[in-house]
Parts: structure tokens; C-alpha cells; sequence
């Protein structure tokens, strides 16, 4: 499964089924640019786990401040529409798998 662009529109249908992890980011956010390559390693990966999907902060700002997005990346773990788990910044790619395999 390819990773996902979500928008303000079709957020809630994105992150409504199964486990999504969705990458809050900017394209001028340099963190953002050093997980990106880490978040397709693991799609490619554990697709059958997890749906991967970004949200552009700059495009979106409805969704951002709707889960209270302050900074960037944030990652946030749907599991069937509700929020589960939460990090902010960049991580490594066994700290990201380690997170999607605890609810999964």
C-alpha cells in the first residue's frame, strides 16, 4: 500500500478503519524531511499492519489544531478512528515499529 496524503475533507474516513499512522508535517520542516524516507521503509514493511498517511500542516490547519498539533512532525496512531498514541519529532524507524506493533 502506497503512503496516503490526507486533507481536511477526507481526515476522519482516512484514519477510520484499522491502524493509521499519520505524519502531521511541512514541507519546509527539516525533521519532517529526515522521516520521510524512514515512514516508507516502513510501509513498505509492515503495510500489512499500518496504513501510513501525511497531513500537510500549512494545507490542513482544521485537522492540526483540531488534535492540537503545536509542532512538527507529529506522529499520531489511529486504531479504528481513535487516537492511540502520540510522538512528536523525529524518530528512528525501531522506535516507529516498536509503537505500531504495540497496537497492532
Amino acid at each position: 500500500m502506497a503512503i496516503k496524503h490526507a486533507t481536511d475533507q477526507n481526515f476522519t474516513e482516512e484514519t477510520s478503519k484499522g491502524l493509521v499512522l499519520v505524519d502531521f508535517w511541512a514541507p519546509w520542516c527539516g525533521p519532517c524531511k529526515m522521516i520521510a524516507p524512514v515512514l516508507e521503509e516502513i510501509d513498505g514493511e509492515m503495510e500489512e499492519k499500518v496504513q501510513i498517511v501525511k497531513l500537510d500542516v500549512d494545507e490542513n490547519q482544521e485537522t492540526a489544531g483540531k488534535f492540537g498539533v503545536m509542532s512538527i512532525p507529529t506522529l499520531l496512531l489511529f486504531k479504528d478512528g481513535e487516537v492511540v498514541d502520540q510522538v512528536i519529532g523525529f524518530q528512528p524507524k525501531e522506535a516507529l515499529t516498536d509503537l505500531i506493533n504495540k497496537h497492532a
